[in-house]
Parts: structure tokens; C-alpha cells; sequence
């Protein structure tokens, strides 16, 4: 029972919290719109000419947060790139000592299933100019190959 009471009591405390956050959004919202009705009214009481450049200053005042929102947004984007890029380096070299490592120190039982596998492919395939590679030692080849 009292477990149920505090849980209650802190959802009451939350919903009022959350309305008193929802009245402060509104009567901020109230004070955008009188101050936007004002400038409004002003801007009917300029001459043709003067509205127009009003309003073009508007807009560029518009456009040059926009951009420097954008800005904003860029840099995080690009220290983000930066950070992957980083991190892309550090697995690849994981992934080629791994490789390095797999391709040096094969097991004996490896071994055994190479010598066979090379038996079937002497017997199925006429080799004509071709390299003869274990399929293990693919990655290192390529490697070799491309460097």
C-alpha cells in the first residue's frame, strides 16, 4: 500500500512538474506572438518600399542562423568522420595482424587437409600457367599482390 502511495505522489510530482514546464512553453510562445503581432503592425505602417527592404533584412537575419546552424552541424559531422576514420585504421591493422599471424603459425591438422586438398585439385584440374595457393593463404597473397 505504501509502495502504491509513493509511486502515486511521484506521479502526480512528475505531472505537475511536466504542466508547469507546458505553461512555461506557452507563455513563451505568448510573448513570440505579441512580439511578432508588433512587428507586424510596424512594418504595415512603413511606406511599400521600406516593407520590402524590412522583410529582406528579415530573411537574411533567417538565413544567417540557418547557416550557422548548419555550420554547427558540419563540424560535428566532421569530428565524427575523423573519429571513424580513426577507429576504421586501428581494425584494419587488427584485422591484418590477425591475418599475418593466421597465414605464419598454421596448425597440423591444417596441414594434413592442405596436403589432401591439393591431391584432389592435381587429379580433377589441368593446370595451365596457373599459381597453386592454399585457400588460407589467400588473404596474404592479395596483400602481397596489391603492396
Amino acid at each position: 500500500l505504501r509502495l502504491l502511495e509513493a509511486q502515486l505522489q511521484d506521479q502526480r510530482r512528475e505531472h505537475e512538474e511536466e504542466v508547469e514546464a507546458l505553461k512555461n512553453q506557452v507563455d513563451a510562445m505568448k510573448e513570440e506572438v505579441e512580439k511578432q503581432q508588433q512587428a507586424f503592425l510596424q512594418t504595415l505602417q512603413l511606406s511599400p518600399e521600406v516593407q520590402v527592404e524590412f522583410g529582406l533584412q528579415q530573411e537574411i537575419t533567417r538565413l544567417t542562423n540557418e547557416n550557422l546552424d548548419l555550420k554547427e552541424l558540419l563540424e560535428k559531422l566532421e569530428k565524427n568522420e575523423k573519429k571513424l576514420k580513426k577507429q576504421l585504421k586501428i581494425y584494419m591493422k587488427k584485422v591484418q595482424d590477425f591475418e599475418a599471424s593466421q597465414a605464419t603459425v598454421p596448425a597440423e591438422g591444417t596441414w594434413q587437409k592442405r596436403n589432401m586438398q591439393v591431391a584432389v585439385q592435381r587429379k580433377e584440374k589441368d593446370f595451365q600457367g596457373m599459381l597453386e595457393y592454399y585457400k588460407e593463404d589467400e588473404p596474404l597473397l592479395i596483400r602481397n599482390l596489391i603492396t
